[in-house]
């Protein structure tokens, strides 16, 4: 015989959990307790067959029910007569239950059915009786039971509702509602991200820092060694749409190390000090499953900098789980191993704490893609889609400036859209150049209705554009115009943009008055102005603005900025006085005029040219480069990059795109042999 089997120690006995099971047991036998006891004694009563006859012939009841299985009558008793008949505690007016309507009753079990009608018809017949009767078969006991026992159920399943509605919709109920919302990837989880490095184009400065974080994870030895310590925090910092997220899944998808995945978002609720017991537990498991990282997408919905808040003064939630993040981060507690990576396209109004050496030691930047970057995401989103020879990734890179991951994306997926509504087997280069129309331009409305005074109206303010840009050294060289509307447009107009890292002041000039072109040729060739050209002012005048106060543009205010980069917003009070804001106002002014009297004499100077052009542009409704060439002559400002391009590239891409090479190796050995003579000179 085991001898301790008798001697257990306290410590020995399990402890009883209390959860939320034994709550709803509770509420379950209180409810049943209700139900099932004589809830409803005193409006109910049974008597004998000597009493209820006597009652009977007293005209006591109103109505009588017969339960032909039971042999049992129901009695309903008249008001005037409810306290002689139960005693006078009674009610005297219907009471109300969760099963409905209740009223004073008598019950009695008869001989049966047969001799209580004989004994109804006697009474009927010697007395004044008025009480209606009803015969019924009744439920089963079965179903008396259910009809007790469904309004317990009902308040079951609206307390388990409230309280899974209370927890976010996870189980456990209320108690749970200060847990971590992070989803937790690993190499053996079955839905772990797939995303890796191979699948980001581009980014490739962003790829090397996040690339050295996870290269650290996996072989901390090499770093240590050097007396290199872990980074905290790296946060990524651009555009939407330029591949933040994407970014953090391929760290998942490469490190072998736990991943925590969750959004600021999580971190907000409406329970006071719910946030901060969520960022509490989110660093518990984190530590527990180092080394890890941690990725928080949007940061700025919880990392908002304190003191800003419009409440004035209330106690802000969010505040109190950003200090509690911020103590996670650094605190006197150690995080080894754990590495937080944060998302955020406002980093401007993120907390100066939370951005400080230490905490986020690095802020990688994830600018939109440039023309290459454009090129190596073509290639990725091409992948799966079956396009033919028509179609170049370096036109295609080159027709989308400005465009982030996300667009270019989009576009792909457009255009396979568009070839398959066409019914093709293949995506070509023109349903690639519909979807960049569709994306920048909106949908096409053909059956827009429009007047021959507004078309004509529409085609001189295109052509007006369309002039200028071919015309002006820095304008950007037009793509295509077309006056059929599209979205909120009546007409818009495709350039291909220089893309450039710095802009001089001739070049914004020339950039403004291509902009001025449309509303310039409504007023000399139609001598009235339309609102058509609402976008173009509202472009040209925040250029204007930016040139004066930003740049430092303008010859009263020369080399003076009055932005603020720190995100302070110069509080309630402008940077400047009521008098220099006069200045502003007149310096504004008078470039956009200048530039709008500049854009008039080049249309005067080119009017048969412009007439022309706006004729074409009514007959085809769609014109390109090469309609503006045969009008006006080729470009003079035109780079021979530029020329190849536009010329050969709407016809054969390919061969543009050789060709386009051809000339970077001819200029590159241009280079390399004036290097060359100038060396020999010397």
């Amino acid at each position: 015989m085991n001898q301790n089997s008798g001697n257990k120690t306290p410590q020995d006995k399990k402890p009883v959990k209390f959860g939320m099971n034994w709550v709803y047991i509770l509420i379950f036998i209180m409810l049943g307790a209700i139900f099932l006891t004589n809830r409803d004694a005193s409006t109910n009563k049974e008597v004998d067959w000597t009493a209820f006859r006597k009652l009977m012939r007293q005209n006591s009841f109103s109505e009588l029910s017969v339960n032909l299985n039971d042999n049992k009558v129901t009695a309903k008793i008249k008001p005037e007569f409810v306290q002689s008949v139960l005693g006078t505690d009674s009610v005297t007016t219907p009471g109300y239950s969760l099963l409905g309507k209740t009223e004073p009753v008598i019950s009695v079990i008869i001989p049966s059915p047969d001799r209580f009608s004989d004994f109804y018809d006697a009474t009927v017949e010697q007395y004044e009786i008025d009480a209606k009767v009803k015969y019924d078969e009744g439920g089963s006991l079965l179903w008396s039971i259910l009809l007790n026992l469904l309004p317990i159920f009902l308040l079951v399943f609206l307390w388990v509702i409230i309280m899974r509605r209370m927890s976010g919709g996870g189980g456990g109920g209320v108690f749970n509602v200060g847990k971590t919302k992070a989803q937790i990837y690993d190499k053996s989880s079955p839905d772990a991200q797939k995303v890796t490095f191979k699948d980001v184009a581009g980014l490739s400065e962003a790829k090397q820092e996040v690339e050295e974080i996870v290269d650290f994870l996996k072989e901390p030895i090499k770093y240590t060694n050097l007396g290199a310590k872990i980074p905290k925090g790296a946060l990524l910092v651009g555009p939407p749409g330029t591949g933040k997220t994407l970014l953090a899944k391929a760290v998942a998808g490469e490190a072998e190390v736990p991943f925590f995945s969750l959004s600021g978002s999580d971190f907000v609720e409406m329970f006071v000090g719910v946030g901060a017991s969520r960022v509490r537990d989110l660093f518990r498991q984190a530590k527990e499953k180092a080394p890890c990282i941690v990725f928080i997408d949007e940061i700025d919905a919880v990392g908002r900098a304190r003191g800003k808040n419009p409440n004035m003064g209330s106690n802000d939630e969010r505040e109190n789980t950003l200090n509690q993040l911020l103590t996670e981060m650094d605190g006197f507690g150690s995080n080894s191993g754990v590495i937080i990576l944060a998302a955020t396209n406002r980093a401007d109004i993120l907390d100066k704490a939370l951005l400080r050496a230490g905490r986020f030691d690095r802020q990688i930047n994830v600018d939109l893609p440039e023309l290459n970057d454009r090129k190596e995401i073509f290639i990725v989103h091409l992948r799966n889609i079956k396009i033919d020879e028509s179609v170049d990734t370096e036109f295609l890179a080159r027709q989308t400036p400005g465009f982030s991951g996300a667009d270019i994306a989009n576009v792909c997926n457009e255009a396979a859209l568009i070839a398959a509504r066409n019914g093709k087997e293949f995506v070509q280069k023109e349903d690639f150049m519909s979807a960049v129309d569709r994306i920048v331009g909106g949908l096409e409305k053909k059956s827009k209705v429009t007047t021959v005074e507004e078309r004509r109206t529409i085609a001189l303010h295109e052509a007006g554009h369309a002039t200028l840009s071919w015309m002006l050294k820095y304008a950007n060289p037009l793509v295509k115009v077309t006056i059929v509307p599209r979205g909120k447009a009546l007409g818009a107009a495709w350039y291909m943009p220089e893309e450039r890292q710095i802009t001089t002041y001739e070049q914004l000039q020339d950039e403004m008055c291509a902009t001025l072109g449309g509303r310039a040729a409504e007023e000399l060739f139609l001598g009235k102005i339309s609102t058509g050209a609402a976008n173009d002012l509202e472009r040209v005048t925040k250029q204007a603005y930016a040139m004066v106060v930003y740049y430092g543009m303008s010859k009263r205010l020369p080399n003076l900025n009055y932005y603020d980069a720190s995100g302070q917003d110069w509080g309630f009070n402008k940077p400047y006085s009521d008098e220099t804001a006069l200045i502003i106002d007149e310096e504004v002014k008078h470039i956009i005029n200048e530039q709008y009297g500049r854009a008039k004499d080049i249309l005067t100077e080119y009017s048969d040219k412009h007439r022309e052009l706006s004729e074409v542009l009514l007959e085809k409704e769609v014109i390109f480069a090469d309609d503006l060439e045969r009008i006006f002559g080729k470009r003079k400002w035109q780079s021979r990059s530029q020329e190849i391009l536009e010329q050969q590239s709407l016809n054969n891409p390919d061969k543009a795109a050789i060709e386009l090479l051809d000339a970077d190796k001819d200029k590159d050995k241009d280079k390399e042999e004036k290097a060359s003579n100038d060396e020999k000179d010397e």
